[in-house]
């Protein structure tokens, strides 16, 4: 691998809804810096919402924590790794089996449907639950 092909950078912030604005900055940041397709680059945006606005409103609910956000751009052709990391209540996400989408939206249960989109739009997703944490990964390749 070439010198500058591999990077990592990583956020810790608080796990709030007020701050997946920052969140999302900072993924977009080392999406536009390695020339991130707009149409990936969405994708991983809706995938990065959902799943930060998941932890922001389960993980330590009601109380607050971190979240530490990982994202790693690797390859050649290159893959998108995005890791999200919280020390709050150990939950799977893919541990819910996937909503029937060919129901009605009245005849569906409500929820499972944004871990639903995500599993769909990225080509990996990955949970485990380590030392007391939450780690979920996503995988997108460009």
């Amino acid at each position: 691998m070439e010198k500058g092909e591999n990077t990592m950078k990583e956020l810790t912030i608080e796990a709030l809804v007020s701050n997946l604005d920052e969140v999302i900055d900072f993924v977009n940041e080392q999406l536009e810096a390695h020339d991130c397709p707009m149409k990936e680059q969405i994708q991983l945006d809706v995938a990065v919402e959902e799943l930060f606005v998941n932890i922001a409103s389960y993980a330590y609910n009601p109380e607050t924590g971190p979240a530490t956000i990982m994202i790693s751009i690797e390859g050649n052709p290159l893959s998108v790794i995005i890791t999200f990391v919280d020390h709050g209540v150990p939950y799977d996400p893919l541990a819910k089996e996937d909503p029937d989408i060919t129901l009605s939206a009245d005849e569906r249960q409500i929820g499972g449907l944004g871990i639903f989109m995500v599993k769909k739009s990225m080509d990996e997703v990955v949970y485990k639950y380590e030392d007391g944490k939450n780690i979920l990964s996503i995988k997108k390749k460009i």
